[in-house]
């Protein structure tokens, strides 16, 4: 990148397993000139940042970034490991010259940095890091990394016990038995030795991240505050105890790094679905070829068992497919010519030719995962509270920490060691990593469970608003309805055809997509008429369509609009009331001054709308039907359905009634996300509800993507369920720190109690919020 570089910026940072990390890595970005808007994203692995030109430059972010202790590399790339290094063997390549500060690069090292010190993540097996004997000592810039505690990219997969993290768990264990032995067979004094050093090795890495955050003004960080209680119990002779809290923080980093991979990995899942290779149709062959490399346009064969490699619309077959890979939705749905298939679902039947119409990294799938990670950004309020809190809390520890050891030999002559001793343990404790993670882990949770079974929402702000939602508001046609009307009379005006009614209809709607006009254009299409040509066609919302068809102006309009224009009678009139008695959705044909006929079509109630409306009931939660239909037909629908309604509305009548029930409660708006896009907005939570449509997972607040009305309650159970869970992590990451904040101030319990319960209660906070991957909020509690 040159100077030019401004706007937005992206990188991957590898090794954050707690909200600390996202906190250091922020604080130390935010500092340079030119930097703003800084994101880091825990479960997602994301850094983002606006950068103004001419001022820092992308490379210096990513030093300070690797000062810190992790990994980056830009968007789209893994982050870089760091050379290892290793004494010099028979077939390792030449050692750099001391005068070179970094190593020699190699031309074969494809996507390493430009200086040769980053190799790619991944490399031939010759040139890995590690040798296969487990030893890694890691250098970056000339600065030595020994036993770096943080994830390394290509730890994912392995055993614990096989990632840095585990390594120096490991050396640390060792090193502890090692002394304890010392002390066993010698005495206490030479143990004393033993202890002291393996206390030094272990905490050594641990104090240089605590120097390199201080230097960014950071002086408040757990490996701080864990570098001056072990220093300060060595300084009081305890080395013992010291020995054994470096020991157990590394204990408890291998467990954060476990729980975060976890819940990362629901996120790596949905990556996977999408296969790797594809069948490519040319000139009446096939070869395989590589997913990514297809082009909207292209034709791919999809043999049954196989997955989709594209978004893409079937041109020639008919087949079941199976899209719970994308909408959660296990029973294959059969499709044909025509219809729309998802990259990663499933083909259960027969051969498919289908024609690519997205680019791989625009896929269903790839817009979930996108969606899924930006929503970390739009956090919950809870979480910006919890975020300003901690930003007091631990300085406030460290200062009670200090009264605790000052106050009591200066003020009553108590022992100096004593209250050092428990002045450190306070210290321990003062860390807020398992109070600040509790938010993002339990959403990251429920975000990555919701996209599973087709249930997208953007953000904790969003989780936390669905969980307070009083009152849904649904859209009738598309919705609480099929959405696939069909023509069930056609009645045209006396001296008129029934092909004239149809052509001059069809031409009108020609090109609409909305429901009722497909179902026009459908019926036209089924008897062989032929639409007249149209042009000029404009909407008019909450009446109709208006296009001149020939040479004069022709409308498909509401009854009741036909009747304004003079275009129907009163006998005409009663009639589509009678229709719409019955359930039917009536519009009049006509031409200026000329009635050609009406037309009646019925929608019929998706077969999980009434269950969905017993559900909202049972969980305190009031429906109503907003729709632009008739009262008749609206109220046929809603009856059947057991909700309230309100019929002939505009879209400002919607955004007035969105508002009205406002008043009492948060409101959900459910809606197609095209027709309903105001209502959507004004809502305090708008859901769109499509398979997979731009509209449905981009407009909205949330999505529903397997268009099933009983995932309005399971959203809302999802989102309660969320917020259950953040006010369990909450009390217990602050229960712990209360009680061994008293009983270490009391002297009950010492250092390494102090840093199980810094270190445990993040663990423990982490595990509970897991618990949300396996929660089915379709099953009522």
């Amino acid at each position: 990148m040159t100077d030019q570089a401004q706007g937005k910026q992206e990188w991957t940072v590898s090794g954050m397993d707690c909200a600390a990390c996202t906190t250091k890595v922020t604080r130390a970005v935010e500092r340079l000139p030119g930097v703003s808007e800084v994101r880091v994203a825990l479960m997602s692995e994301r850094l983002s940042l606006n950068l103004e030109p001419q001022t820092t430059q992308p490379e210096e972010i990513e030093a300070v970034v690797r000062k810190l202790g992790f990994g980056i590399a830009p968007k789209g790339q893994t982050a870089p490991r760091k050379k290892a290094f290793v004494l010099p063997q028979a077939s390792d390549p030449e050692p750099a010259p001391a005068s070179t500060p970094f190593p020699t690069p190699r031309s074969s090292m494809k996507g390493a940095c430009a200086t040769g010190c980053c190799p790619p993540a991944s490399m031939d097996d010759d040139m890995a890091d590690d040798r296969g004997d487990g030893s890694a000592t890691q250098i970056h810039n000339g600065h030595d990394d020994t036993a770096h505690s943080h994830d390394d990219p290509a730890d994912r997969g392995k055993s614990w016990f096989q990632t840095a993290k585990g390594r120096l768990v490991i050396l640390t264990g060792l090193l502890l038995a090692v002394a304890w032995l010392f002390e066993l067979l010698t005495s206490a004094e030479t143990g004393y030795w033993a202890f002291l050093a393996a206390c030094l090795i272990g905490v050594a890495p641990i104090a240089k991240r605590a120097y390199e955050a201080a230097r960014m003004g950071q002086p408040f960080t757990i490996e701080g505050l864990m570098t001056i209680a072990a220093v300060g119990a060595l300084v009081i002779g305890a080395a013992e105890e010291a020995a054994l809290v470096v020991f157990l923080f590394a204990i408890g980093e291998v467990l954060e790094g476990v729980a975060a991979n976890k819940a990362r990995n629901g996120i790596r899942a949905l990556a996977n679905l999408v296969p790797k290779t594809a069948l490519l149709e040319q000139d009446g062959r096939t070869r395989e070829v590589s997913a990514e490399s297809l082009e909207i346009g292209q034709i791919v064969v999809v043999r049954p068992g196989d997955r989709v490699p594209a978004d893409g619309e079937i041109i020639q077959g008919s087949s079941g497919i199976d899209e719970s890979p994308v909408t959660g939705e296990s029973v294959p749905r059969s499709k044909g010519p025509g219809e729309p298939v998802f990259a990663g679902s499933i083909n259960t039947e027969a051969v498919l030719r289908v024609r690519v119409t997205r680019e791989p990294s625009d896929n269903t799938i790839a817009r979930i995962i996108r969606l899924v990670e930006e929503a970390e950004e739009a956090r919950a309020p809870t979480e910006r509270f919890i975020d300003r809190f901690s930003r007091w809390y631990m300085p406030a520890v460290v200062v009670a920490a200090a009264l605790v050891i000052i106050v009591p030999p200066l003020a009553f002559g108590a022992d100096w060691n004593t209250w050092v001793y428990r002045g450190l343990a306070l210290l321990l404790i003062g860390c807020p990593c398992a109070l600040v993670i509790s938010v993002p882990a339990s959403i990251a949770s429920a975000l990555s469970s919701g996209a599973k079974r087709g249930l997208l929402m953007k953000g904790g702000a969003v989780i936390e608003g669905a969980a307070n939602i009083r009152h849904v508001a649904f859209d009738k046609t598309g919705t609480l309805t099929v959405g696939k009307p069909v023509v069930t009379r056609v009645l045209p005006a006396m001296g008129v055809a029934e092909a004239e009614l149809l052509a001059v209809a069809a031409a009108v709607e020609a090109g609409s997509s909305h429901p009722l006009a497909q179902a026009i254009l459908r019926k036209a299409q089924e008897i062989g008429i032929a639409a007249l040509s149209s042009r000029d066609a404009k909407a008019l919302p909450g009446k109709g369509v208006q296009a001149v068809v020939g040479e004069a102006m022709a409308w498909v309009a509401s009854p009741r609009y036909a009747s304004e224009m003079a275009a129907i009678d009163g006998p005409a009139l009663h009639q589509a009331t009678e229709l719409e008695a019955e359930g039917m959705t009536v519009v009049a044909v006509f031409r200026e001054g000329e009635a050609l006929g009406m037309i009646a079509m019925r929608d019929e109630p998706r077969e999980d709308a009434a269950e969905a409306m017993r559900q909202l009931r049972t969980m305190g939660v009031s429906a109503v039907m907003l729709t632009g239909d008739n009262p008749r037909t609206a109220e046929a629908i809603a009856g059947s359905l057991g909700l309230d309604h309100r019929a002939e509305m505009m879209p400002e009548d919607k955004l007035m009634a969105i508002r009205e029930a406002a008043a009492s409660g948060g409101v959900m708006m459910i809606g197609d996300g095209i027709n309903d896009a105001p209502a959507l907005k004004q809502a305090s939570i708008g859901v769109a509800m499509g398979s997979g449509t731009d509209v449905a997972l981009e407009t909205a607040d949330a999505a529903i993507l397997r268009d099933r009305v009983t995932d309005v309650p399971a959203l809302i159970r999802l989102s309660r369920a969320t917020m259950s869970n953040i006010r369990q992590n909450v009390t217990l990451a602050l229960g712990l720190k209360a009680v061994f904040l008293v009983t270490s101030v009391l002297g009950i319990t010492g250092l390494w109690i102090a840093i199980l319960a810094d270190t445990g209660a993040t663990v423990l906070v982490t595990l509970n919020a897991l618990r949300l991957l396996g929660y089915n909020p379709e099953r009522e509690s």
